[in-house]
């Protein structure tokens, strides 16, 4: 089977990702339970006319999509494959007001043709345009992970040279306030200074969009390669280790050899405490966390992805995100563990390419 290199790594994010020195950007956001994404200036990437008629996510997309081709050098992708947990929820939304409000009568069908969760892969396609596959991946919290995993196989058995992957969502108004009620999205007096100590249910939700440019062929700007990726839905948290190191064990990898490991802790009391279970399994080794940065949504795993690339691009560990003080001269191997409020427990092991 072929290599499977990332060649290039673009994010929106509640940080400024989209910086020269992303590292140099970060920087912890305000006690708020929701993180919105720091958006650019579209003019420069669509027409006006058309970003008038496109939604938030559709637009962070698009423009994500863009620079990431550009940065690898590829005009037009053999793939698109795009994960998204929520899809076009703003443009739901916005459809079904119409709807109550207008009495079900004189309604524009734009908010309801763009309400697809596949309209943002859609649309990346028209802008280029693109004729080949076109796929979205809807699984909840593990939505990009599905898509990267498509991309891989494909690469891996030669039936696509390079293929664009996203993750993208963003959460509507109702959809938010519906989240605080069920303490989804926890409530603003519960918001821990440190996210590591939170003791409550909930989490600090997020917005976000990042695109990676993944090919066979390995380029002098390679970020990583792709080594393996392994979906579990459900897990008891006596199982975590196990899962883990089964998977090192498949990829010839003892625990030591693993050089930063990258935990989803997101403040949700319950789900964490997997992380804390596969903490134990990496005492030897830096261990760091994303979400207090970028906030829990369906695809945040896709920023954890994009800080990885970054990481073994340049090889430094931001100290914002470090859990621990341990250090390796060289970062060979990162291994990425995220699970959505306990479930859709996924790995996602790089390297050095």
């Amino acid at each position: 089977m072929k290599p499977v290199f990332v060649n290039s790594a673009v994010c929106i994010s509640a940080q400024n990702t989209l910086a020269e020195d992303v590292f140099a950007e970060l920087k912890l956001p305000e006690r708020t339970n929701l993180l919105n994404a720091i958006e650019p200036s579209y003019k420069e990437f669509i027409t006006p006319g058309l970003i008038r008629r496109m939604s938030k996510v559709v637009k962070m997309s698009s423009v994500a999509a863009q620079k990431s081709l550009q940065e690898a050098e590829v005009e037009n992708p053999d793939a698109i494959i795009v994960g998204t947990g929520m899809g076009c929820s703003e443009d739901s939304e916005k459809f079904l007001k119409n709807l109550i409000e207008n009495g079900e009568e004189f309604l524009t069908p734009t908010y309801f043709i763009q309400s697809t969760h596949n309209t943002v892969a859609g649309q990346i396609a028209l802008s280029i345009p693109c004729h080949s596959y076109n796929f979205t991946y809807v699984n909840c919290g593990s939505s990009f992970e599905f898509s990267l995993l498509d991309a891989k196989l494909q690469l891996e058995n030669g039936e696509a040279q390079n293929c664009l992957v996203g993750g993208t969502d963003v959460i509507a108004d109702h959809t938010e306030e519906l989240y605080e009620l069920n303490k989804t999205i926890k409530a603003k007096n519960e918001i821990p200074e440190n996210l590591l100590d939170s003791k409550t249910e909930g989490v600090v939700w997020g917005n976000g969009s990042a695109f990676f440019v993944l090919e066979n062929e390995k380029s002098e700007s390679s970020y990583s390669q792709l080594v393996d990726i392994s979906i579990v839905n459900i897990l008891e948290k006596s199982e975590i280790k196990n899962f883990i190191n089964d998977f090192l064990t498949k990829n010839n990898l003892e625990n030591s050899e693993i050089d930063a490991v990258i935990f989803g802790f997101s403040g949700d009391h319950d789900s964490d405490n997997f992380y804390r279970e596969a903490q134990q399994l990496f005492e030897n080794s830096p261990q760091l966390y994303f979400k207090h940065l970028c906030g829990e949504f369906n695809t945040a795993a896709a920023f954890a992805f994009f800080m990885a690339n970054q990481i073994l691009k340049k090889q430094e560990i931001p100290e914002l995100i470090k859990i621990n003080n341990f250090e390796k001269k060289e970062i060979r191997n990162i291994l990425i563990y995220n699970n959505f409020f306990g479930k859709e427990h996924s790995l996602v092991l790089l390297k050095k390419p």
